[in-house]
């Protein structure tokens, strides 16, 4: 088997039953503003298109599903791999190009073609990329690997139901703009990025050694940002108040505290040639000095890159809508929000109050308790928005349904708050649509179900956490003080009191086990 990088997620691989490729992206994304690093433009994309047999996107976002991309260099009549989704947002994109050679792929099932084994492990829940997102595993019988990208799954037993992998490529890079588009004193925005930064770091260590592969490659990340505003977020930031570690970053980071796996760069370029677990490696694209001077002279190389690449970003502002007017845009926002607001009974209580959207001179504030939309009359509110009235604009014109996946991760806004992270505005945000929303309803709904109890330490705990229902026994840690976190995104509780420590809402259900307890006998 022979893999070969794209840049960012994007992988070609080639196996005895067929050619796969996956998550290929040329950008810009998201605005303008994320840019694969390092620069993926000089791969023969007509040949890697012409010679692709199938095409897996693994999510809908854009650092990931590439339109332009793919109406360029990927023919019409290829097989395409679709996740298994509760909704079809993802089918609509590919089938609106002129994909209709469409397999899917139930979650767990394996797809055979000749002695090409894939299987495509979904999920599904609202804070899963946008509403949904995917691992690849692909084994030809002369070598097996995970694909896992952007996914963070928590039934890794089922996952790894297809066999150990002998390579495995994962995301260790963050794909989210906390703390950088805050409102927050400078010292306290280092000291959250670093925050940021480690439970990423340990995220991906929980899933590299619950993979057990003998070798790994950090990829999905870091973008390059080369928009003059937000440049200074490459990497940990120029004032160290970023979160995007790079891949030789990681690598360095893996080798100390998990010297057994074998790190290696996969940037484009790389191919990476497989016999059961016998690695071969080379470069297609750029040479050694290349490379050290990509990594090791990074803020030269992204000056570089700055400089010969502005025409993109200027195309891209080009293209987005004209603004309208404060008083259309209102209207506008108002006719689309206040059907959804009604129907989103768990996420108007979850959200509790009011928030603020500047937008150009447009001043609004959504009222969710009441699910209303109207000018800002100075009411109190736990968030408050500032964002360019030509991005708004543009999603209304192109009515997309997922702010996450276009203004908020291309960083170009600003946001403060009064208290904690509130998952549920987020969710809200990223599902402003009839089906979204009604799924998320349901699926809250359905997590309602925590009756199950395990023990954790000195604790006798829910089993199912409250943010995702990981399994706690598996990804759970009670440290001395009774705070527990759960390792799948760094959540904190306190069982003392049942409170999430990490946003709102979230409680959990927890009692000292009677045993630690009990004062010692004297």
């Amino acid at each position: 088997m022979r893999i070969t990088g794209l840049g960012h997620a994007g992988m070609f691989i080639e196996t005895v039953g067929g050619n796969i490729i996956c998550d290929p992206v040329l950008g810009p994304s998201f605005y303008g503003s994320w840019f694969p690093f390092p620069d993926n433009r000089g791969l023969e994309w007509e040949r890697l298109g012409r010679e692709a047999d199938f095409l897996y996107i693994s999510h809908r976002h854009r650092d990931h599903f590439d339109p332009a991309l793919l109406e360029r260099y990927i023919r019409k009549d290829i097989e395409v791999l679709l996740p298994e989704y509760p909704i079809d947002d993802l089918e609509q994109d590919i089938r609106a190009l002129g994909y209709h050679n469409i397999t899917y792929a139930p979650a767990g099932e394996v797809i055979e073609r000749g002695d090409l084994k894939i299987m495509i492990t979904p999920l599904r829940a609202p804070s899963d990329g946008p509403i949904g997102d995917s691992s690849l595993s692909v084994d030809d019988g002369t070598a097996s690997i995970l694909n896992q990208n952007d996914s963070h799954p928590l039934d890794l037993e089922t996952l790894l139901s297809f066999g150990k992998p002998d390579a495995y490529f994962t995301q260790t890079s963050g794909a989210i703009w906390w703390p950088m588009v805050y409102d927050l004193p400078q010292d306290a925005k280092q000291n959250f990025a670093r925050l940021k930064r480690d439970a990423q770091n340990k995220r991906a260590m929980f899933y590299i050694e619950k993979v057990d592969a003998p070798h790994v490659f950090p990829m999905a990340g870091p973008p390059m940002f080369l928009r003059d505003d937000l440049f200074k977020y490459n990497g940990f930031g120029k004032d160290d108040d970023s979160i995007f570690t790079d891949q030789k970053q990681f690598i360095a980071h893996m080798k100390e505290l998990a010297p057994q796996y074998n790190g290696q760069l996969f940037v484009p370029g790389t191919v990476v040639e497989l016999q059961g677990s016998a690695l071969t490696m080379s470069q297609s694209l750029y040479t050694d000095d290349e490379i050290a001077h990509i990594f090791d002279e990074k803020w030269d190389y992204l000056e570089s890159q700055r400089a010969s690449r502005q025409q993109e970003i200027r195309d891209e502002e080009a293209s987005r809508a004209e603004v309208l007017p404060p008083d259309e845009m209102l209207a506008a926002i108002k006719a689309w929000w206040e059907p959804l607001l009604k129907k989103s009974r768990t996420i108007r209580l979850g959200v509790g109050g009011n928030v603020r959207f500047r937008i150009g001179e447009l001043d609004m504030v959504v009222d969710f308790p009441k699910a209303k939309v109207r000018e800002y009359a100075g009411e109190e509110c736990i968030y408050w928005y500032t964002i360019p009235a030509d991005l708004v604009s543009t999603n209304i014109a192109d009515h997309e349904i997922d702010w996450s996946n276009s203004i908020f991760l291309s960083m170009q806004f600003s946001v403060g708050r009064s208290g904690k992270f509130n998952e549920f505005l987020t969710t809200f945000l990223k599902c402003l649509s009839v089906d979204r929303i009604e799924y998320v309803e349901n699926w809250y709904s359905e997590q309602t179900d925590q009756t199950e109890d395990a023990e954790i330490g000195d604790w006798t705990v829910q089993r199912r956490c409250p943010h995702l229902r990981a399994d706690l026994t598996k990804t759970g840690k009670v440290d001395e003080d009774g705070v527990l976190t759960c390792s799948m995104h760094d959540w904190k509780w306190d069982l003392k009191t049942g409170k999430c420590l990490s946003t709102t809402g979230h409680e959990i259900r927890a009692t000292k086990s009677a045993d630690a307890a009990q004062p010692p006998s004297s």
